[in-house]
């Protein structure tokens, strides 16, 4: 169960129209390393996790990825939320225009829509944990990427506290896979499924 609060995690207030911009941004929302994939990855790998409190965190992070989506989608809705026809075609949002107007839609920079085949859930604390820190690690080399082509400061600063989160975020799971170890044979962290092949785990 979630508290939902009408607000949103870091305030979003863009006064200018810029589609092109729009269009960056939205690989965060759909792309390979977006904040939907990371959602659906940690609230679904939660569910097999071999520690509770690991999984306790998966819920955790899951839930606010959901929040930085919701970022997102505010960034590119009020980036567009005046766009204009000619300004769509000038720079090169006209694609988009035509399947989604100015709706939300989740998809890369480059066009190529959201998929779950961008995320796992193996059901192995290691390599879920191991893809976790990875994906963290993706999702923050996005951010950097935005944060050198795009100079408004309005734009900047919720960029800048999403790419914070996802410093955090690494961190959180670089101590969630000591955590989860710390519970297995040290001879054998990567020989065996620890959420299938429980005899392997310490009481």
């Amino acid at each position: 169960m979630w508290t939902y609060e009408k607000r949103l995690q870091f305030p979003v207030k863009i006064t200018k129209t810029c589609p092109k911009t729009a269009q960056l941004i939205i690989s965060q929302y759909g792309g390979p390393d977006g904040e939907l994939s990371a959602s659906m990855r940690y609230l679904a790998q939660r569910y097999t996790m071999p520690v509770k409190s690991v999984g306790g965190l998966l819920t955790d992070i899951g839930t606010e990825e959901l929040a930085h989506m919701e970022m997102i989608c505010a960034m590119v809705y009020q980036l567009t939320r005046d766009l204009t026809v000619e300004q769509a075609q000038a720079s090169g949002f006209d694609a988009y225009y035509i399947d989604h107007t100015k709706a939300l839609w989740p998809q890369a920079a480059a066009g190529v829509p959201f998929t779950a085949l961008e995320f796992q859930s193996k059901g192995d604390a290691i390599a879920d944990l191991t893809e976790d820190l990875a994906a963290e690690q993706k999702a923050r080399v996005v951010y950097d990427n935005l944060l050198r082509m795009i100079t408004d400061p309005e734009v900047r600063e919720p960029l800048k506290f999403l790419r914070t989160r996802e410093i955090v975020h690494f961190q959180r799971f670089g101590e969630a896979l000591e955590r989860t170890k710390e519970r297995l044979d040290s001879n054998n962290y990567y020989y065996f499924n620890p959420e299938f092949d429980k005899k392997f785990l310490q009481n």
